[in-house]
């Protein structure tokens, strides 16, 4: 068996995964904001809570600092359209929510109708965690779309997304 270089790049690691992409929605002060994310989990087996990670340089991590609640979507592959307003159009110059359709959920939150499956979770804390904050939800409200079976949407499926909202 051979040993790895104590020094080798984490791109060793972080390129084997291929999460379930999301998208997180954030209503607050009269504004909504939307984007694609790929950080998340759930983080306690009870009580259940929930874990999303937003890039402090985007729309959505702005509205949702100040947000009760926050929505997360699961989307089916089929859904690629949706993803891609949602990862490649940055809410400083489009209305996200006049291109899809969605309904108010628990708490105002907005919650997408081409969701495979959602949930609603009350802000509990925020985790600074690099260049990402860590929201921690605990799930008040949730549901699926009929019919939506299927696979879910991944990272590697959202590879010709370019971000609305440039990393740096």
């Amino acid at each position: 068996m051979s040993a790895m270089s104590a020094t080798a790049a984490p791109d060793a690691f972080l390129h084997r995964l291929d999460p379930d992409m999301c998208v997180v929605t954030a209503a607050a002060g009269g504004e909504r904001a939307g984007c694609l994310v790929g950080f998340h989990s759930q983080c306690s087996l009870n009580p259940v809570r929930y874990v999303v990670w937003l890039s402090d340089v985007n729309r959505t991590f702005r509205v949702a600092r100040s947000a009760e609640v926050l929505a997360v979507h699961l989307l089916a592959r089929d859904r690629y359209g949706t993803a891609e307003l949602f990862g490649g159009e940055t809410g400083d110059e489009t209305d996200k929510f006049r291109r899809t359709g969605w309904r108010e959920g628990y708490g105002g939150a907005a919650v997408l109708d081409d969701a495979a499956a959602w949930f609603v979770g009350r802000v509990l804390e925020r985790t600074a965690g690099g260049d990402h904050v860590g929201f921690v939800l605990e799930p008040v409200e949730w549901g699926e779309r009929e019919g939506a079976g299927g696979a879910l949407l991944r990272l590697a499926d959202t590879g010709a997304i370019r971000p609305g909202h440039p990393v740096d």
